[in-house]
């Protein structure tokens, strides 16, 4: 089998940022998701349209968990308000 044949498209997008965010969530929670032309999309907007935008490819085996995730997603559940504490460096490689 050709590496890749397996990979199905779960979405898309015409800003690539959108879709990189997207995978990030997607590998976060274990799937193998790679996105599909973004550069691209980035070198020739006008072209997004043409190409289906920048799409979020996912194993035939984590399609149903990926849609989702995506749901859950646009449906805002991993954003984060103004109050949220994204961490701060904790000093442990802090030299002397």
């Amino acid at each position: 089998m050709l590496p890749g044949r397996d990979l199905f498209t779960v979405a898309g997008y015409f800003e690539p940022t959108q879709a990189l965010i997207v995978q990030g969530c997607l590998v976060a929670a274990g799937i193998p998701a790679v996105v599909a032309d973004a550069n691209l999309v980035q070198a020739h907007f006008l072209w997004a349209n043409a190409l289906g935008g920048v799409r979020i490819r996912v194993p035939q085996c984590h399609v149903q968990e990926s849609l989702q995730i995506i749901a859950a997603f646009e449906r805002g559940e991993f954003a984060l308000d103004e109050d949220t504490d994204i961490g701060t460096d904790t000093g442990t490689d802090e030299k002397t």
